[in-house]
């Protein structure tokens, strides 16, 4: 017999998911995409929520139509050695290689370099991970810890942050955009990292239910996807009022030519003074925190998964921790810049992995989820090649390649070479 949905546990479930989501990448996006946007930020909103909470959504609702809850169910039918090592790689980035320590180094950067320029970032850091090893090192609290307590204060200051930049607005939003609205928020939508992070936040969001009393087929899809559509909502609100607050410095001259974080902190003392800027730490702080818990919980979780329980999951928690501290000391610029040809590479294959799994039992070829993602890999790849000089321009000349979706094309054209290659088994 299913159990009756309550409220109160999709609501406590669906802000934990939120905050997992909400770290330092959808902190520091929005304001900058919206000053370069100027007056079609709402477009280059739309992008960036499309790219980001909406195929994040579109991952957990594909998840739950193969009625698997493990990013698994999607790389599977690429190979169990192919699909490993993708669900590995984007696992990874999520963690200890870019996401994690992005966390600290905004943290860092916004809350404390404004108000202590002189503080060590790694004595800082070394703070930081040790609250975060200590609130996950338990991960049947996680959700409980995330979603009952920090989230509520993490939403209260944003809103307030929010609702001042719209009744106060900086300036006026009438710059012409600096920037293809559609690809930079495509590209910013990548940059966050939530589509990969969805398909393993769903293992814990997954647990949490079932601890709650959701463990039957039906009510546990069902507190799932309610939970996500708290988390969307959220999200919503949150970006949309972000991205806004950057579209109002579009017209002055004192906010122009500033990096992410020194433009969300040039935004808060805008509006507050320089108690803003506390208040900024506040609330990067406890995004960054309950971002960095979630991600260290589920990546653990999904590399006990894929090992079978041959690595533990306090060694992997304590592991990713001290590593993401050490990587953290780089700084947000270097790590953007280091994750930005990674992510490029292989967000397109998960893309079409994850539209693909719609039509799983249509789908009885494997070569056609092969093809088509590695397909859109290899065109990602000769489009970062181009950037770094190399002869592989031509590929600008695809369609909508000025949008920054050349991988389309070719997907759709190695998934139709797929089906008619032979394949051994049956989709997964």
């Amino acid at each position: 017999m299913e159990k009756k949905f309550k409220a109160k546990d999709m609501l406590i479930i669906g802000a934990a998911l939120f905050a997992m989501f909400f770290g330092a990448g959808n902190l520091i996006f929005p304001p900058l995409l919206g000053q370069q946007s100027g007056t079609s930020w709402i477009i280059g909103f739309l992008f960036f929520f499309i790219f980001d909470v909406g195929l994040a959504l579109v991952a957990i609702l594909a998840l739950i139509g193969k009625d698997t809850y493990s990013i698994t169910g999607l790389t599977g039918p690429m190979g169990k050695v192919p699909g490993s090592i993708l669900g590995a790689v984007g696992a990874l980035c999520i963690g200890p290689f870019l996401a994690v320590p992005r966390t600290a180094a905004t943290t860092f950067e916004v809350g404390v370099l404004p108000l202590a320029p002189n503080f060590n970032s790694w004595i800082f850091t070394a703070i930081f991970f040790a609250v975060v090893l200590v609130l996950t090192i338990r991960p049947s609290k996680v959700v409980d810890i995330v979603g009952g307590y920090l989230t509520p204060i993490l939403v209260i200051f944003l809103l307030i942050m929010i609702v001042v930049g719209i009744v106060n607005p900086l300036g006026p939003i009438e710059s012409e955009p600096t920037v293809n609205a559609v690809r930079e928020g495509t590209y910013n939508g990548y940059q966050t990292l939530d589509v990969i992070a969805a398909m393993i936040f769903i293992i814990i969001i997954a647990n949490s239910a079932r601890d709650k009393g959701y463990t039957d087929k039906g009510s546990l899809a069902g507190a799932v996807m309610r939970s996500a559509v708290v988390a969307t909502v959220l999200l919503l609100v949150i970006y949309g009022g972000l991205t806004f607050l950057g579209a109002t410095t579009g017209t002055l001259a004192d906010y122009q030519g500033l990096d992410q974080t020194s433009l969300l902190v040039a935004i808060t003392r805008g509006l507050f003074g320089n108690i803003g800027v506390i208040l900024l730490g506040i609330i990067v702080l406890f995004a960054c925190w309950t971002t960095a818990i979630g991600l260290i919980s589920a990546v653990s979780e999904y590399f006990v998964e894929l090992s079978n329980g041959k690595l533990k999951y306090t060694t992997l928690v304590t592991v990713m921790v001290i590593f993401s501290w050490v990587v953290s000391n780089f700084g947000v610029s270097t790590i953007i810049q280091v994750s930005a040809p990674l992510l490029n590479l292989i967000y397109p294959g998960l893309l079409v992995l994850i539209i693909l799994a719609f039509f799983h039992k249509q789908i009885k070829n494997n070569n056609i989820y092969r093809c088509a993602a590695y397909f859109a890999m290899i065109t990602s790849a000769l489009e970062i090649l181009a950037g770094f000089g190399l002869p592989t321009g031509f590929v600008s000349a695809l369609p909508l390649s000025d949008m920054g979706f050349a991988w389309i094309i070719p997907a759709i054209v190695g998934g139709i070479i797929g089906k008619f290659i032979p394949s051994k088994s049956s989709a997964a």
